[in-house]
């Protein structure tokens, strides 16, 4: 399964990014490879539509779960027609590397 996790920097140590639309990267997890993928979010500056925006990019990717601070209503909605699970972290201090931990336990 591939989950995209908001990130502030390219770096596993980076921290989660609490914008899901406009944060400066998606990391991609493949939970049976076990690969990471740093892409960075093209929508970060964008005047509107950085949310449906970053949707179709981390769709097009084929994640199945999406893990960040905070989600807008519009992106909601969205994700629930793609059948993709959000997962909401109140955590900014938490890394992407203890993301990844906590999901690879599950």
């Amino acid at each position: 399964m591939k989950i995209a996790i908001t990130s502030t920097g390219n770096s596993p140590d980076a921290t989660l990014d609490s914008r899901f639309g406009r944060c400066s990267y998606f990391v991609i997890y493949d939970t049976e490879s076990g690969s990471t993928e740093f892409i960075p979010n093209p929508n970060k500056q964008a005047m509107e539509g950085a949310g449906p925006a970053s949707i179709q990019l981390v769709a097009s990717k084929g994640v199945e779960k999406v893990v960040s601070g905070e989600f807008g209503a519009k992106v909601k909605a969205i994700f629930d027609s793609l059948k993709i699970q959000l997962i909401i972290v109140n955590d900014g201090t938490m890394t992407i590397n203890k993301i990844i931990e906590m999901i690879s336990k599950k």
